[in-house]
């Protein structure tokens, strides 16, 4: 029997100047954010903001595996719009890592 593929996580760090901190909010909540969540293969998409410490902005997606980052839907996905466009100028730091879950099956919930 084949077991299936390890989950994976998509997590993306940001941060921006202050005076565009409401711009790149309303961008993450209503384009960004809503967009990933509807897409195939991901499981969930949640935001953080830092209490303390730097960057100052966490984004993770849980996905069915990694390889739902190589898929049509989510590559067509990935082209910009005018308003991701401008968001890419503001951001003082962005760095995006991708995980593969190696959680032992035993203790998976």
């Amino acid at each position: 029997m084949d077991l299936p593929k390890p989950r994976g996580l998509l997590v993306v760090m940001n941060d921006v100047p202050e005076e565009h901190e409401d711009e790149f909010n309303r961008w993450y909540n209503e384009e960004h954010l809503p967009e990933r969540a509807a897409a195939p293969g991901f499981l969930s998409a949640r935001r953080f903001i830092a209490i303390e410490g730097a960057p100052r902005y966490l984004a993770m997606y849980e996905l069915d595996n990694v390889d739902v980052l190589n898929t049509e839907p989510y590559l067509t996905m990935n082209q910009t719009t005018p308003w991701t466009t401008r968001i890419r100028t503001l951001r003082s730091f962005h760095a995006r890592n991708i995980y593969e879950e190696i959680t032992p099956l035993h203790l998976q919930g």
